[in-house]
């Protein structure tokens, strides 16, 4: 599984980069994604099987609190409260996991470049 930090951290080996921070230092890189040969075949966007202008109805789980979130701009809504609004209307009453969280040891080598 890749996250974002993922992705930063395969920019900066490919650009020839130092990590950031110790979280994109222990992301773990993105070599899986790529071939050996390009894939030179046409993109064939696959057609949604969902309504993609389908809103959340009012009686959908943690309505009234999805309403009210900051959608503004980036990073304004709460993580938790959205990964518990997430989880309820995906797993309705299922009990949710408690969240992952740690710090990877630096695994890389500053050489100065």
């Amino acid at each position: 599984m890749y996250s974002t930090v993922s992705m930063l951290r395969t920019m900066g080996l490919i650009l020839g980069l130092p990590p950031m921070s110790q979280y994109d230092g222990g992301a773990m890189p993105m070599h899986t994604v790529f071939l050996d040969k390009p894939d030179v075949r046409p993109y064939e966007a696959a057609k949604p099987t969902v309504d993609l202008n389908e809103k959340n109805a009012p009686t959908a789980p943690m309505a009234k609190e999805s309403a009210a979130l900051d959608f503004s701009d980036a990073d304004r809504v709460d993580e938790d409260l959205m990964n518990r609004i997430l989880w309820a209307a995906v797993k309705g009453n299922q009990p949710m996991p408690a969240p992952v969280r740690s710090v990877f040891p630096a695994m890389w080598v500053w050489h100065g470049r």
